[in-house]
């Protein structure tokens, strides 16, 4: 059962993702410390602040492209088992990331092969996890650029042929190819046009809602995290200064710098 927004209680007795006094630091300064929280399945957690607040540190530390400095993530895999992320062997952790994760990235030329076609993009996923039919695969891909709006005559073309809305979409369909049970998101729509932005938060928030996906989304604006995430935490100095549900922390933030942030949304 997915997460009840109006509620806020989780229609599953367990987390997917359980987070204990997470810390990332470089040496004296402070990426991100002393993070916890639970994220349910079916929800979608935001993550917001200035630059520089530490959101993105915490992102790549949660999706296991940087190690800990302290604490401990806890995964509820696809067969109910509960693993401790970063104490699974190197090999595992990455069969979890491939098969049961996925990350879009804000740049999506960081997501994507540029040097293969869209279709090759999405197939490959597919092929690392043992799938060998290449009529299969290549139906498959088809059909996710079809729901993410891509039309099946560029299933040859090559990504750096398409628009930056059109190279975002085939990244998400690479993504969710594999069926992922969590996504990582890093400022999704970042860089975009707002005619694009809108178009493809449409399509993010319907796809979220058709797969059940839980997502951690982290990005600098709160028109986007009031659209897509249930709660929000708001970062400043590596810390969460503030959580709750979204429309709570945005319509009456109680810290000052969420107040700050808020009020200079008004403002613009």
């Amino acid at each position: 059962m997915p997460f009840d927004q109006n509620t806020a209680t989780p229609g599953d007795e367990r987390p997917l993702l359980r987070v204990a006094g997470l810390a990332r630091h470089y040496g004296d300064r402070i990426g991100c410390t002393d993070v916890s929280f639970d994220l349910w399945p079916g929800e979608v957690l935001g993550i917001v602040g200035e630059s520089g607040s530490g959101k993105t540190t915490l992102l790549n530390t949660l999706s296991a492209r940087l190690d800990p400095t302290a604490g401990r993530i806890e995964y509820q895999t696809r067969d109910g088992e509960v693993v401790d992320v970063y104490g699974l062997s190197e090999p595992r952790r990455r069969m979890l990331v491939r098969t049961e994760w996925g990350i879009v990235h804000q740049n999506p030329r960081d997501g994507l092969r540029m040097a293969v076609s869209a279709g090759a993009n999405i197939g490959e996923r597919l092929m690392a996890l043992g799938a060998r039919h290449y009529g299969g695969i290549r139906d498959q891909a088809i059909d996710w650029m079809g729901r993410v709006e891509i039309k099946e005559e560029r299933v040859d073309d090559l990504p750096r042929t398409f628009s930056g809305g059109m190279q975002q979409r085939l990244q998400i369909a690479r993504n969710l190819v594999t069926g992922p049970r969590l996504m990582f998101m890093d400022e999704p729509t970042g860089g975009l046009d707002v005619s694009v932005q809108a178009r493809l938060l449409d399509l993010l928030r319907t796809l979220v809602g058709e797969m059940g996906l839980s997502v951690i989304l982290v990005t600098h604006d709160l028109a986007v995290a009031r659209l897509l995430a249930h709660r929000l935490m708001v970062m400043k100095d590596g810390r969460v200064v503030e959580h709750g549900l979204t429309d709570q922390v945005l319509d009456d933030p109680h810290h000052p710098y969420t107040q700050l942030l808020v009020s200079s949304v008004l403002q613009v």
